[in-house]
């Protein structure tokens, strides 16, 4: 089974749900790095590619 099987599961109105939840994160991630270090600074990278992932995914179910 894929890493990543169950965003493929998920519907259209789902996805674009969870790529605004993800972006918002996002934003709440950069701002908190701004301010202070991260403990993990690898998180921004993750959550970029997992937007990346999640847009891919949606293109491909709009037919896009």
């Amino acid at each position: 089974m894929k890493k990543y099987a169950k965003l493929h599961e998920l519907s259209v109105q789902d996805l674009e749900k969870k790529i605004q939840e993800t972006t918002a994160t996002l934003r709440r991630l950069r701002f908190s790095h701004a301010v202070s270090q991260l403990e993990n600074p690898m998180r921004l990278r993750n959550t970029r590619r997992e937007i990346a992932r999640l847009k891919t995914i949606l293109s491909a179910k709009q037919g896009k």
